[in-house]
């Protein structure tokens, strides 16, 4: 059993309108996605913006209630908990945003920002909580003079930082890991991808980390699920979706990564036609307008259910088995 089991989940946002503020349609944001990461493994969600990977890592820390679905953390079925009993479970289960210019107040000090934390769930004194943030600070690349500074006098990786200390000052067994990187210079980026593998193999932390950039999750991650229009469309180990992948989506998303080497010619496969609407999607396989195998009669009638097409390799796609 894995840390994280997420089953059927789902996510529906209404769309009201007239004057009683009905609900007349829906936005399937995600629909029916299931995947399992293990203790102390990360696990990749990855697709192109809107797809959903942001609302099913809210729906798991239950930031954002699920419509449907199960989210079972360490064994304990969390999705229905009460908001007493959230909090018990709260300093196990952290995030870190995606924009370090927005996630830090503006108001309040590093002491601050790091202090909530431990004046929440411990009863530490306030001279012990200032020896924890000095630690923290120090485990972040980070020193003690920074303690009284306010986030407008740090760079955007030393705020990426601050916002990855605040999340470990509870000592999580996860962390929801939202773009952690996409606002940050592409030196920063790595640095703070190798703060994160540090911190995980220290604390032997459990992440679930959600991009678009297919480098990183090949970086970061040991298992991944591709997302497309709020279902998954492929899931597996790295090695599995990146040496052979079988849904046309995931081939299309990863022939379009740009490869450093000039030599090395691929294959582009251009899509063509728009990403279809989350807004009470027509029946039949989301992909089906843009993909080059999709066959009438099949394919835009019948949901692909996902199907595991090799030992621990599954694909939402008729065509694939």
């Amino acid at each position: 059993m894995g840390l994280i089991e997420v089953k059927n989940l789902k996510k529906y946002f209404p769309i009201r309108s007239g004057l009683f503020r009905k609900a007349t349609s829906f936005v399937h944001a995600v629909d029916d996605v299931s995947f399992e990461i293990e203790r102390g493994e990360a696990f990749g969600l990855v697709g192109e913006s809107g797809c959903g990977k942001t609302t099913t890592g809210n729906c798991i820390l239950r930031i954002l209630e699920p419509t449907d679905g199960k989210i079972i953390f360490d064994g304990k079925d969390i999705t229905h908990l009460k908001s007493k009993e959230l909090r018990e479970i709260r300093p196990k289960m952290q995030i870190v945003f995606q924009n370090p210019y927005a996630s830090l107040n503006p108001r309040k000090t590093i002491r601050d920002i790091l202090g909530d934390p431990f004046r929440l769930y411990t009863d530490m004194s306030e001279r012990e909580i200032e020896l924890a943030i000095i630690d923290l600070l120090e485990k972040v690349g980070l020193g003690k003079e920074h303690i009284y500074r306010y986030p407008y006098e740090f760079s955007g990786g030393q705020r990426q930082r601050i916002a990855i200390a605040r999340a470990i000052a509870t000592k999580p067994d996860f962390i929801f890991l939202d773009e952690p990187t996409s606002s940050l210079d592409v030196s920063v980026q790595a640095q703070i991808l190798n703060l994160l593998n540090d911190l995980r193999d220290e604390y032997n932390l459990t992440y679930l980390f959600v991009t678009h950039n297919i480098d990183l999750i090949r970086y970061m991650t040991k298992a991944l699920a591709v997302m497309y229009v709020g279902k998954i469309v492929e899931l597996g180990s790295k090695e599995d979706v990146f040496s052979d992948p079988k849904h046309p989506y995931t081939q299309a998303l990863f022939s379009a990564n740009p490869i450093p080497d000039p030599t090395i010619k691929v294959k582009r496969i251009l899509l063509k036609g728009e990403v279809p609407t989350a807004v009470d999607p027509p029946p039949g396989c989301r992909f089906f307008r843009r993909c080059w195998l999709a066959k009438k009669g099949l394919c835009d009638v019948e949901d692909p259910e996902l199907v595991e097409v090799e030992k621990d390799h599954w694909v939402a796609c008729h065509l694939v088995r």
